[in-house]
């Protein structure tokens, strides 16, 4: 059975701010950085933390993926904007929009800021909470490298697509729905891969249309092009695959077509020659703020109403609790907190490898 500790939050935190700024990243713009990956973390979302942190790593040194975030202003129209983000720090472009989006939406009522050449920027629901936290509705979209395949089809084709969407409740939480396109996304199956196990059935397929659970393989034919994650609603139009692949396709729209962006297979990350290049990723933040619609603790009341409505709503016999998005999340922070964040075999053996050719000698993991 592979060995897994606990590490405190505070190190782990340390341990991210010190590779993004030993890599190159200002200290102020590390900590951005920091910040994003460490409320995964907490919120007990394995595949976007610690566990990308060696992403990140690589992507660096790979040379596709600059520690210089350098924006550029493509348009700027009111309560409206396009930036162009030169292949940067995913989370600090997407800091900086989300931001102006707020700003704007101060102003206007509403603001939006859509991102091309972006890189990956963590979860969404960071993003979303940002709004959250200033009395705001705030969305969120990205596109990303190809895994789904289209309904009926075979050959990853669109990125996961995450949705999120977070408004401000009366309760100790927010509602922040944050979830991929697909299933199941690409981060969750690393996090089986690090843990050795299979990937569930009902994941991902092969070029046959069968279901693929060979964890290790299947990130490589990811790549290949010769395995596919499944949308949601899964592969029939019986079961609501349509309605997966629809929204699908409408965040790869609107983190592309608005933004003069790249789109689908212009994101593999790989040239015609086999060589590395930027991801290109497209992103979209909006901000809504309540107070031009309505009085705000007005909107909270009858947001956390209905979270209750829905909690203290009759349960199935087998379950003991209806959950709402945002509240697992709030109590999974408590607990890692408390407890430290999870860190298996595989896990620290890529934080060795970071620590070691950064020459950090002063952090033990």
């Amino acid at each position: 059975m592979a060995v897994e500790k606990r590490v405190p939050v505070s190190k782990i935190y340390e341990l991210m701010q010190r590779v993004f700024t030993e890599l190159g990243v200002p200290e102020s713009e590390a900590k951005i950085c920091a910040d994003v990956l460490i409320e995964s973390d907490l919120s007990g979302i394995e595949s976007h933390g610690v566990g990308r942190l060696k992403m990140y790593y690589d992507r660096i040194k790979a040379g596709v993926q600059f520690v210089e975030t350098k924006i550029d202003v493509i348009q700027d129209f009111n309560a409206i904007a396009v930036w162009d983000g030169n292949h940067g720090m995913g989370h600090l472009i997407s800091h900086r929009a989300m931001q102006s989006a707020i700003d704007r939406a101060k102003k206007f009522g509403i603001g939006c800021v859509a991102v091309r050449n972006s890189t990956h920027f963590g979860i969404c629901g960071y993003y979303a909470r940002m709004a959250c936290d200033q009395d705001m509705v705030g969305l969120c979209f990205t596109n990303a490298r190809p895994s789904i395949a289209p309904l009926f089809g075979v050959a990853p084709m669109l990125g996961t697509n995450p949705i999120c969407f977070g408004a401000p409740t009366n309760k100790p939480y927010p509602f922040i729905y944050d979830a991929a396109t697909s299933i199941s996304q690409r981060g969750k199956v690393e996090v089986y891969a690090r843990a050795n196990k299979p990937t569930p059935e009902g994941w991902a397929i092969d070029k046959e249309g069968k279901p693929y659970t060979d964890t290790q393989q299947l990130l490589k034919d990811l790549i290949s092009g010769d395995a596919s994650m499944v949308g949601l609603g899964g592969m029939e139009e019986l079961t609501g695959g349509h309605k997966g692949y629809g929204l699908a396709v409408m965040v790869e729209i609107l983190s592309a077509a608005l933004q003069s962006g790249s789109f689908m297979e212009q994101l593999h990350g790989w040239d015609s020659n086999g060589k590395r290049v930027p991801y290109k990723l497209g992103h979209l933040f909006i901000a809504m703020d309540i107070s031009k619609f309505t009085e705000i603790e007005e909107f909270k009341r009858i947001s956390g109403d209905i979270l209750t409505r829905l909690q203290q709503s009759p349960k199935r016999p087998d379950k003991d609790r209806i959950w709402v998005a945002g509240e697992k999340e709030y109590y999974k922070e408590k607990e890692i907190r408390e407890k430290g964040i999870k860190i298996n075999e595989n896990l620290q053996k890529n934080i060795d490898i970071m620590l070691k050719e950064l020459n950090i000698t002063d952090l033990e993991i």
